[in-house]
């Protein structure tokens, strides 16, 4: 359960929001996306988005930001796209969601490195690998440029080569469109590389929140220095652990 949450991400500003497993990390998106209650959950307090709280607004006003305005880029993309309809009819049916007509899908397949030929819409969410799944549900999430995205374990499915390729593409978007950007994640390392400030919740709390560097370099909270140790020290040739990385140095 969470509790006295307060959390706050500015404009053009990539968040990392760090915790095990069930700490609470989805339901803080779900609250924001107003999907809360369909996982029997409630929320209390505000959730403030251009001076607008979330929480007053009905359905229909929530569908019509959903989207648009804010961005979801889930986990597991195979399994968050439909496997029955191709993805030139996916990308049509978000676009329909919230505009009229149909724009040329090249410029946005390309600014996430996707393939832009006709062939490649045709394809069914079963002929991708599961990077390309992931460079996807991405395009889908900002294709009504969103002014925020929440980006829920965007990386736990991937191979290193790939983490590391979608961790640039979320910097380039950030950088080139100014999309604010929350990063939920259970890896320190890749917050450490991509985000501008870092909260730690614990046990339902935020429990330490501050730029990135900070945290790394002088954590105020025994469960940020709990996590900060426990990443993972690579071998040395001679099978002892070799020197861990100065992650704070490591920032956007």
């Amino acid at each position: 359960m969470l509790r006295n949450v307060c959390l706050d991400v500015a404009e053009g500003e990539i968040v990392g929001l760090v915790g095990r497993s069930g700490e609470g990390k989805s339901t803080i998106a779900s609250s924001i996306l107003g999907l809360l209650a369909l996982r029997g959950g409630s929320c209390v307090g505000q959730i403030l988005f251009h001076g607008v709280d979330l929480l007053s607004l009905n359905a229909r006003e929530m569908r019509l930001l959903r989207g648009k305005e804010i961005g979801l880029v889930p986990q597991s993309p195979l399994a968050a796209l439909n496997p029955n309809l191709k993805l030139g009819s996916q990308l049509d049916e978000a676009w329909r969601a919230h505009q009229r007509g149909k724009p040329d899908w090249k410029p946005l397949l390309e600014s996430v490195s996707l393939p832009a030929e006709a062939a490649f819409l045709r394809q069914y969410p079963r002929n991708l690998s599961v990077g390309l799944a992931q460079r996807f549900l991405i395009a889908l999430a900002i294709l009504h440029r969103p002014a925020l995205l929440l980006a829920d374990e965007p990386t736990s499915a991937l191979d290193t080569i790939t983490q590391a390729e979608i961790l640039g593409l979320f910097r380039r978007l950030n950088r080139e469109r100014g999309i604010a950007i929350l990063y939920i994640s259970h890896d320190l390392a890749s917050v450490a590389s991509l985000c501008d400030r870092v909260a730690i919740l614990h046990q339902g709390a935020i429990v330490e929140c501050a730029r990135v560097q900070e945290v790394f370099q002088s954590p105020t909270h025994e469960y940020t220095r709990k996590l900060i140790a426990a990443i993972p020290r690579p071998l040395g040739f001679n099978g002892s652990s070799a020197p861990q990385s100065d992650l704070s140095t490591v920032g956007p």
